[in-house]
């Protein structure tokens, strides 16, 4: 009886640990993964290339994926492939510009995957030209993609410090 009596009571006293339900910690952070995965593919700034300077804008809407055509004081560059000369197209050389528009076919007939399938028919292209390039020229490539289906033109420009600062 004693010996009872001495289990009951180191019963009452120890402290018991109960097991962790992991299910519903486990649901978070898959809820989590999830959510980072989803959020994480969506782009909202275009990086401009380091030999393109930008000019100023007050606008505010966010850029939207699109086919994205570089001009630098010297090159013309579609979806980061080299295509043309800026000289040759300001010289108005004949056939100076084919180079864009064969660039901009092949885009519009290479889908593979999701996100290129939504750059190629949304057909909008972003023009990120430097301030120092002839407007004579820009206007050239955006006749040249109008003129391949691309009839969205937007020229990329980069919001005033002053502007963002007072948001």
């Amino acid at each position: 009886m004693r010996n009872s009596r001495r289990i009951k009571r180191m019963s009452r006293n120890r402290v018991k640990i109960t097991k962790m339900n992991l299910t519903s910690l486990m649901d978070v952070f898959t809820i989590l993964v999830f959510f980072l995965l989803v959020n994480s593919g969506s782009v909202e700034i275009l990086e401009a290339p380091k030999n393109v300077l930008l000019p100023e804008s007050k606008v505010e809407s966010k850029p939207r994926e699109t086919v994205i055509i570089s001009v630098s004081p010297e090159e013309i560059m579609v979806q980061g492939q080299l295509v043309a000369m800026v000289a040759d197209v300001m010289e108005g050389r004949p056939g100076a510009i084919d180079p864009v528009t064969a660039r901009l076919s092949q885009l519009k007939n290479n889908i593979v995957g999701p996100t290129t399938r939504v750059v190629a028919g949304s057909q909008e292209v972003t023009i990120l030209a430097d301030r120092s390039v002839p407007f004579a020229v820009v206007k050239k490539i955006m006749s040249t993609c109008t003129g391949e289906g691309f009839e969205n033109v937007s020229l990329a420009v980069i919001q005033r410090p002053s502007q963002m600062a007072a948001n």
